[in-house]
């Protein structure tokens, strides 16, 4: 009844306003003059020492944030490449006066935030305990020791993380597209490698410290339940004593976009898709006038969800789950990119859309429909940002570091609603390159076939996980096949006889997912019926049997019965020979030549099903032994690459078995390993019983 009531009411108050005229629906409503911005206010103060403090206040609630930003020059890092983003990550663990463990502590106890990296700091906490706070800040920016020991954890912790990504299409793209922009010789397109982590000493951090963290090229953003009264007493107590110093700007050659439209390729074996981003340096710099048209070209092009391309490529062709792009401006030099992950049989027909969706921009004026949706939906995005107080501190840090007017961010609507289908399409013929763009795709070298046409020099070029120019992998020694190889790997086991005896194996171990660590349990007869576990705190959380002549898999509770490709995988997982047998699972096997992982020599091989790469493999070698597997695996959020990187073996009655594993897929990672195997064990036929 009440909402009766309510309904009525709407409609009563309607009334008068139908009885003063009929409304003319012909013709659409000229749009609203642009509302007058009202930003939040702030102070902005130089301290002695050239610390320029910025100060928001918002009462609403008893907390307070603080950040510190260096506006100096990016850094080239050359041979030593990842040292800035460790200096940053080790800043907070050890100063002259506390060890990691006791700033966490620190941290932990006032209920706090504290982080750093190679150019910046921040902290957030109550109000109540903003003195603590800002005193740990202080002795972290004016004490940091950054211990040998943290060191060569965060080296280890790296290292691992190449290993994980090494076959991430998306690592490797953003690595490769960065490469192919700016130049390996330039900082925002140079990344880190193994060779580079491995060569950084406490020496680099210590002078990435000296060198750049002074105060007279630093912000302190302070934003919350405070005043600049009290905001500036904070700063001279806990950071007046920093001393200022020269720091010396950077020079880099200037990146140009390429003479005629390149396709650069990285291999990423496994890959069941390929990630496209068609990229290029555009020269505009913040505050430029034409920043505003260039948002609002960039946006109807990709920049949302209803842009061109995320329409093309997703809801009309369904060739990826999100289209996008952005144009970028910078100090430097700014960015082009438009990218998507697609499926590997689209990945041509997808650059079609890509290069057709960029060209009609620069060719064809948009709709004046068109524009004022973009606009429409500009002006919401900047209204709804404007509710957070850290959007006026934003501002009003860029302000300071563009040297942008007063008025830049309250005036930015009416500029935006001055924008005209003349100004889109002038920056996009100003600022779009369609026969100068570097087109890179990190995929299955399979479907580099087709993608010479794009290419104005009429060739792919390839590059590795790093935008360095891809080496053909070495040959494997004459008359080596890929059957030699897996020999050599059982031997190196134990040997194909040993294994040949075996009746039956059973393994437990555990899996590191994030915080939460599973048990694993498995046990199989050889070529056989055999179960796998997967529990936390005794509750089985995935279960699969087989019993030698159908199988099931339960998750959640949800039980599936093992389709006919399903059976034949799991009788392979059984099989302690499964290479020397790969016929029966309708497998091929081909010996590409020798690779490297780091810088050790591996054999790769691929292996095919039904005439598609299916996964590949990488064998030491000098031990024989495995050190990687690329899968492609279907799973209910569709087909994915997997990668299993191996470390040590354990060693049972004369054969080794791989203990531990490290899964990556999805972007997630798994720690597996493998606390014990019982050969030829007697298993409880209930384990796999399937009825």
């Amino acid at each position: 009844m009440n909402r009766i009531a309510s309904l009525l009411l709407v409609l009563v108050g309607l009334m008068p306003l139908a009885a003063q005229g009929q409304i003319d629906r012909s013709q659409a409503p000229a749009p609203a003059p642009a509302p007058e911005i009202v930003l939040g206010d702030y102070t902005v103060e130089t301290l002695e020492n050239g610390l320029t403090l910025i100060v928001v206040e918002n009462h609403k609630l008893p907390r307070v944030s603080y950040r510190l930003t260096l506006d100096v020059d990016p850094i080239f890092e050359g041979s030593r490449a990842g040292y800035t983003s460790m200096a940053g990550s080790l800043m907070r663990s050890g100063t002259k006066t506390r060890s990691k463990a006791e700033i966490d502590e620190a941290v932990d106890r006032i209920g706090a935030n504290l982080g750093t990296s190679g150019f910046g700091m921040n902290g957030r906490c109550l109000v109540q305990h903003s003195e603590t706070l800002l005193e740990l800040m202080s002795d972290i920016l004016m004490n940091p020791t950054f211990p040998e020991e943290e060191l060569e954890k965060e080296r280890k912790q790296t290292l691992s993380n190449f290993a994980s990504s090494a076959t991430d299409a998306n690592t490797i793209s953003g690595r490769l597209s960065g490469a192919m922009t700016y130049g390996l010789g330039h900082p925002y397109g140079e990344s880190s490698n193994e060779k580079t982590v491995e060569a950084i000493t406490r020496a680099d951090l210590l002078n990435h410290y000296a060198t750049i963290w002074k105060p007279n090229v630093a912000y302190l953003v302070v934003v919350g339940d405070i005043t600049p009264i009290e905001a500036k007493k904070q700063a001279e107590q806990y950071f007046g004593d920093w001393r200022p110093a020269e720091v010396k700007k950077q020079r880099y050659p200037r990146p140009i976009p390429p003479a005629g439209n390149r396709v650069c390729f990285s291999p990423v074996p496994g890959a069941v898709q390929s990630v496209i981003d068609v990229t290029f340096p555009i020269y505009l710099k913040p505050g430029h006038p034409d920043v505003v048209a260039v948002s609002v070209m960039n946006t109807m092009l990709g920049g949302f969800f209803g842009s061109r391309l995320n329409q093309n490529l997703r809801e009309d062709k369904a060739y990826t789950y999100g289209a996008r792009s952005s144009a970028s401006p910078n100090k430097l030099v700014g960015r082009f990119s438009a990218r998507a992950s697609v499926r590997n049989e689209v990945t041509d027909s997808s650059l079609v859309e890509f290069l057709s969706e960029i060209r009609k921009m620069v060719e064809t004026p948009a709709p004046d429909s068109s524009l004022q949706f973009v606009k429409n939906y500009l002006n919401g995005s900047f209204a709804l940002s404007l509710e957070r107080p850290e959007t006026i501190a934003r501002f009003a840090l860029n302000i300071e570091r563009y040297g942008y007017g007063d008025d830049y961010y309250a005036t930015y609507l009416s500029r935006l609603d001055a924008v005209t289908v003349e100004d889109v399409q002038r920056v996009a013929r100003t600022y779009l390159r369609p026969d100068n763009m570097n087109i890179t795709i990190a995929g299955n070298r399979d479907v580099a076939d087709g993608l010479a046409q794009f290419a104005a020099s009429g060739q792919v070029e390839f590059f590795d996980a790093y935008g360095e120019p891809l080496k053909d992998l070495e040959p494997a020694p004459e008359g080596m096949t890929a059957e030699d190889v897996f020999n050599a790997h059982y031997e190196a086991r134990g040997g194909v006889a040993k294994f040949g005896k075996l009746k039956g194996v059973q393994t437990t171990g555990e899996m590191a997912a994030g915080p939460m660590t599973l048990s694993m349990e498995q046990g199989y007869l050889v070529s056989g019926a055999g179960y796998t576990r997967i529990s936390a705190g005794g509750n089985i959380m995935q279960e699969s049997k087989y019993d030698g002549q159908k199988g099931a898999e339960t998750a959640m509770g949800q039980i599936t019965p093992m389709d006919e490709a399903k059976i034949l995988d799991t009788k392979r997982s059984h099989d302690v020979l499964e290479f020397l047998h790969l016929a029966d699972y309708g497998l091929e096997a081909e010996l590409l030549g020798v690779d490297r992982i780091d810088e050790v020599p591996q054999y790769l091989i691929e292996m095919r099903k039904d005439g598609k790469v299916s996964e590949s493999h990488w064998f030491n070698v000098e031990t024989g032994l495995r050190t990687r597997t690329v899968r492609n695996e279907s799973t209910p959020r569709g087909d994915m690459t997997v990668t299993l990187n191996y470390g040590d073996t354990m060693e049972v009655k004369g054969l080794r078995f791989e203990s531990e594993m490290t899964m990556s897929t999805g972007g997630q990672e798994m720690k597996m390993s493998i606390k014990e195997v019982k050969l030829n064990p007697k298993l409880n036929s209930s384990d796999y019983s399937v009825e």
